[in-house]
């Protein structure tokens, strides 16, 4: 083996050092690449997490906007509940009313009727009152009377007829 004076001067020493240079080099240059690559990666992530974000953002405002209408919805059925029910009630009312005066127009219309029949009734017997009045009294003045009792009846009447006349 040969002893060199110095170590600088001895080939492994050098082959040493470049290889340490070598690796040192390689390192550096492989070590910017992975960092590269890291870096790449990274901002993916972050792209990829602003992305989701901006989708939960997303889906919040639409979360709100569907409970804003249905809301919205829920309101506008229970006013058309409410006008429904207000106009069953305004018909039903305007219902009874109508009946109530349907009724009331055929009591009247009864009523009418039954005093018409009555009427006519009391008309007729009464005319059949006169009748048998008239003929009884023809029969009982053509029995009774005589010229005698006729010309003290008119005797009578004119007598009393300045009477009658102030009476009235």
């Amino acid at each position: 083996m040969h002893h060199y004076e110095h170590f600088w001067l001895d080939p492994k020493f050098w082959v040493a050092v470049s290889f340490i240079l070598f690796i040192l080099l390689l390192g550096r240059m492989i070590w910017s690449k992975l960092g590269g690559l890291l870096d790449a990666r990274g901002a993916q992530v972050r792209a990829q997490l602003a992305e989701a974000t901006r989708l939960r953002e997303e889906a919040e405002a639409m979360r709100k906007q569907a409970e804003a209408e249905r809301a919205q919805a829920v309101q506008e059925a229970e006013a058309m509940i409410a006008r429904a029910r207000a106009e069953a009630d305004r018909v039903a009312t305007a219902a009874t009313a109508e009946a109530e005066a349907n009724a009331a127009r055929r009591e009247r219309m009864a009523m009418d009727r039954i005093a018409a029949a009555e009427a006519s009734a009391l008309a007729e017997v009464r005319q059949a009152a006169t009748e048998i009045a008239a003929a009884a009294a023809r029969s009982v003045i053509a029995e009774k009377l005589t010229a005698e009792a006729d010309a003290a009846m008119i005797d009578k009447a004119v007598a009393d007829l300045p009477r009658a006349l102030r009476a009235a």
